[in-house]
């Protein structure tokens, strides 16, 4: 009788750390309603490779990105609050796979991609991109036709992604123009 009582208060012992199971991970693909995080705007009218960020505790709700460049941004701010579990980015390189259209379930873990810095591409939002492959072949080739140079995920420094923007002269003329507008209604 001790011996089951034993057994008993064993089971119930080890069902108490069974672990929970866990958050579902699985990229999710954009459609028409998906808006940028920081943008809110829908991402499909805007060209270039995608990213999304899942978040603790928000199971199948990751925070999209209109840049590759703006999720890595995400991810080093000291200001970002729960945890983040997973980081997925277009696959530039797989088949379908378009500067108009980067695809559709072709997310790859940012961790295991080859990104491209500085190459003649803008993103979504006009800002450089860093442009996302599966394969460092894919990467050097995309390179060497566009500029720019291979890194991993770890190798891109911080002012790449979190820099501010050069203006092109186009927008400083326009921003110049603004100002002047600006001033002469004060």
């Amino acid at each position: 009788m001790i011996r089951l009582a034993l057994i008993a208060v064993l089971t119930l012992g080890l069902a108490g750390c069974k672990e929970e199971a866990g958050q579902d991970l699985t990229p999710v693909d954009m459609s028409v309603e998906t808006l940028g995080h920081y943008c809110q705007m829908n991402l499909l009218e805007h060209p270039g490779p995608k990213a999304q960020v899942h978040l603790e505790g928000q199971p199948g709700l990751p925070l999209f990105f209109s840049q590759v460049r703006d999720a890595i941004a995400y991810q080093r701010l000291p200001e970002q609050s729960l945890p983040i579990l997973a980081i997925y980015v277009n696959d530039m390189g797989a088949a379908g796979a378009t500067w108009e259209v980067p695809g559709k379930g072709n997310w790859i873990p940012a961790g295991d991609a080859f990104y491209v810095l500085g190459s003649s591409r803008e993103g979504g939002m006009g800002a450089p991109e860093t442009v996302p492959f599966a394969s460092r072949e894919a990467a050097l080739a995309f390179a060497a036709a566009e500029g720019g140079t291979v890194m991993t995920l770890t190798e891109i420094p911080d002012d790449a992604v979190l820099a501010p923007v050069s203006l092109t002269p186009d927008q400083s003329e326009d921003d110049a123009d603004f100002d002047a507008r600006l001033r002469a209604i004060q």
